[in-house]
């Protein structure tokens, strides 16, 4: 049997296995099959972000699903964050999100939520992926009334812009504020300048004109020196970058300095803990976030909690352990008192909320925590082993472990959305740490490479 799921669902380039119209097709069949239990009418949510294939395979999906006796809900393009808020509002059984979130175009992907919003553990993912590549559901063909329906919900976009609204505090509003917005051709560019606009913020917007091909490119989160010269040329207060699916968010300030997700965890982190809203005084991230995170937060008289890389780490850690705020260097925060998963929008006004009650600049804010040099490179292999068992690299490894000690890291892993190693070193010493990871880089890439 193959390997569909990686860490955030099916993702490929488009009309290519896995991202067919044939496998999409199982999968709405697979994850009907999983969420229907009780004889009733049970109905799956299923939206998408601004990308040419998302048409094809959204009526592939469909098709799969409504084969099965299963009602869709199709709300169009919607962020990531948007269609789990939907599928737990109108407690449809599950939802489907058709998005590569900050890949190419060319790409495309299928991730799933269940029924509260949050996405699924290994386990149901398993059992999809047995589905799909048996036969053991082939004989379930509903006929006559049974067959399922697909209904457009027409106000999807208007029912998550007034939950977005209704996160921000009731006594505040943005007036007064530029803001640089770059909604990256994407998903969110029809409801993040509604938000913000009505809000009252005076907007520049940039990727508000998706067109099938331009999603993520040269724009967007990935891409926020846009954003930063236009805050300069704007005098604005603050830009905001959002990803294509707009689960993540990154900022620049007044100055056009990059604010990463690490700062804003900080910041965020900070203001809740000031109002005694932080759960256990306890951040969770990843092995990925900054040292000097770590820092901060022991300054705060709090603490962190790192996780696996990937946000559904995060979450399983929050939920274990009744903590509420996490996230990514990324730019992928989660604020589970507001939403399931990572929500750009809802990031984004935590922190233009903080601005405007302490009356304080972005860069102001950002002074909380100070980041070690840290280098991240990303080398292409053409295959997959335990890094352990290559002696020419985990000999490299372990001699830049001993020259780092207990002032700096070395993480090394694999993405589990393309065939790439990363390597990220941190330490006090950047000029050392940038020599390391490039004869690290060299070391991988003898062995490794393509």
């Amino acid at each position: 049997m193959g390997k569909l799921f990686g860490t955030d669902g099916v993702r490929g380039v488009a009309n290519i296995e896995p991202m067919t119209v044939e496998t999409a097709t199982q999968l709405g069949r697979g994850i009907s099959y999983v969420f229907k239990s009780a004889p009733r009418r049970h109905k799956i949510v299923v939206g998408k972000d601004t990308r040419l294939s998302g048409y094809m395979i959204e009526n592939a999906l469909t098709a799969g699903i409504c084969s099965m006796g299963v009602d869709v809900l199709v709300v169009g393009p919607l962020p990531t964050p948007g269609i789990a808020f939907i599928t737990s509002s109108m407690r449809a059984d599950a939802g489907v999100v058709i998005s590569a979130s900050h890949n190419p175009f060319q790409d495309n992907g299928i991730k799933f939520f269940s029924r509260d919003g949050f996405k699924l553990p290994d386990e149901i993912e398993t059992e999809i992926e047995r589905l799909v590549f048996s036969d053991s559901i082939d004989y379930l063909r509903p006929t006559a009334a049974e067959v399922g329906k697909a209904f457009r919900v027409d106000d999807a976009v208007g029912r998550y812009i007034v939950f977005l609204k209704g996160t921000f505090p009731k006594d505040l509003t943005l007036e007064g504020f530029k803001i640089v917005l770059d909604c990256a051709n994407g998903a969110a560019y029809k409801v993040a300048p509604a938000v913000f606009g009505e809000l009252g913020a005076e907007l520049v917007t940039f990727g508000v004109e998706p067109n099938g091909e331009n999603i993520n490119m040269g724009c967007g989160s990935l891409f926020p020196e846009v954003i930063s010269k236009a805050v300069r040329e704007n005098k604005a207060d603050v830009g905001i970058a959002l990803d294509g699916d707009a689960d993540r968010v990154v900022f620049v300030d007044e100055n056009g300095a990059l604010v990463d997700g690490d700062h804003i965890m900080a910041i965020c982190a900070a203001g809740m803990m000031r109002n005694n809203r932080l759960k256990k005084n306890t951040l969770v991230a990843t092995v990925m976030s900054n040292i000097g995170l770590e820092i901060a937060m022991k300054n705060m008289g709090g603490k962190i909690v790192r996780t696996a890389v990937g946000d559904r780490y995060v979450v399983e850690e929050m939920l274990k352990n009744g903590y509420n705020l996490g996230g990514e260097k990324s730019g992928h925060i989660l604020f589970l008192d507001h939403n399931t998963t990572g929500d750009g929008v809802i990031s984004a006004l935590q922190v233009l909320a903080l601005m405007k009650r302490q009356d304080k600049k972005l860069s102001e804010l950002t002074k909380i925590m100070e980041a070690y040099p840290q280098v991240l490179l990303n080398v292409e292999v053409k295959q997959r082993r335990e890094i352990n068992d290559i002696p020419e690299i985990a000999s490299k490894i372990q001699n830049i472990e001993q020259k780092l000690g207990d002032k700096g890291r070395i993480i090394i892993r694999f993405s589990g959305t393309e065939p790439v190693l990363r390597i990220m070193l941190e330490g006090e010493d950047e000029a050392e740490i940038i020599t390391m990871a490039q004869e690290l880089k060299h070391c991988v890439e003898t062995v490794l490479g393509v």
